[in-house]
């Protein structure tokens, strides 16, 4: 059954490419959800960009970052990964620069891919140049851009973030921090508080057909998109449709016992003017679908339930599942492009 359905999402975008009509998609977020969410737009389409957030400070990441002064490449490189094709030179690279080195040394835990896009980045002298070169390397079936070319830091009020002090609130910084809370996030910010966006992003939000927003963790990969002024203007701006793509179960820590509409209750309280035209959920991962539905009337949103997730029970996307339900909502809710 899976092998029918690879079959069929890969002759769907073998057609589109063929006829000139695929849509053009940007994807915004960071991780694995974002990666989860590229698997399956490139097999749909071949115009595809990601948007990726760059405030990442732990890990092989946040070592090259406060070593080097460059912007976090992990989130980066794990966008171009989701982008390499199927054959055998996409999945040999894709395997290659997600290597990560084990040793008793300063190389310990360090990814092939994160030193390589740093290298570039310090040999050409441009983020966006030394990322394009690193997709055709790969073969990636896109292109990947970081949200802003200045490393940020996110910042959040959480309450209870010190168990001792259960109804404290304590500003924590750091996205790795804050990825690991125990406590409640109330808000988050960056620092700085209006970063400048990297034009080649903003150009593609402004001239997409589909701007993709999530999966991912919400405070640290979602919502920071949109604390980013002009990209949250061009998001207004945009003649593309806005999808929102939901988790499949809320994430310890950051987003502990939120419900589906909750994660749209926090995104409306960061970014009071968002519009969205979908929501997608999957069906198994909502309870209350009235509610649901109540909280994406808010954005100006239908909502569309579909099934996204991995049959092996785990809260992971199926990308071709993914793909399935992403090419069925830019099928029914309206072409505005000219791959109509």
């Amino acid at each position: 059954m899976r092998t029918t359905r690879r079959r069929t999402s890969t002759l769907t975008a073998r057609t589109l490419r063929r006829r000139g009509t695929q849509p053009k998609v940007v994807a915004l977020g960071g991780g694995m959800g974002l990666s989860a969410s590229l698997a399956a737009l490139r097999r749909i389409t071949g115009d595809l960009t990601a948007v990726v957030t760059v405030a990442d400070d732990g890990g092989s990441s946040g070592r090259l970052r406060e070593e080097l002064g460059v912007l976090p490449p992990g989130d980066l490189r794990k966008a171009l990964a989701a982008l390499c094709g199927d054959d055998d030179w996409g999945q040999t690279w894709a395997r290659v620069i997600q290597h990560r080195f084990q040793s008793h040394g300063a190389l310990h835990e360090h990814a092939v891919g994160n030193l390589l896009i740093v290298a570039l980045w310090e040999q050409l002298g441009d983020h966006v140049q030394a990322l394009d070169l690193v997709g055709r390397l790969l073969g990636a079936n896109g292109r990947v851009l970081p949200m802003s070319a200045v490393p940020l830091e996110l910042q959040a009020l959480v309450k209870g973030h010190d168990p001792a002090r259960p109804e404290d609130v304590d500003t924590v910084r750091g996205q790795a921090t804050v990825a690991l809370t125990p406590g409640e996030v109330q808000s988050v910010h960056l620092v700085p508080n209006d970063p400048p966006a990297v034009p080649e992003a903003v150009d593609a939000v402004l001239d997409a057909d589909w701007v993709v927003l999530g999966p991912g963790s919400w405070f640290s990969s979602v919502i920071p998109h949109l604390l980013v002024p002009e990209l949250l203007d061009a998001l207004a701006e945009t003649r593309a449709r806005r999808v929102l793509s939901l988790n499949l179960a809320p994430q310890p820590g950051e987003t502990e016992g939120f419900s589906p509409q909750r994660h749209l209750e926090v995104l409306g309280r960061h970014a009071p003017k968002l519009a969205l035209d979908v929501v997608l959920a999957d069906e198994a991962a909502v309870p209350d679908r009235d509610s649901l539905a109540d909280a994406a009337k808010g954005f100006g949103a239908a909502v569309e339930l579909a099934r996204v997730a991995r049959a092996d029970g785990s809260p992971r996307h199926d990308p071709e599942l993914l793909a399935a339900a992403y090419d069925r909502i830019f099928r029914m809710h309206g072409r505005i492009g000219p791959w109509r």
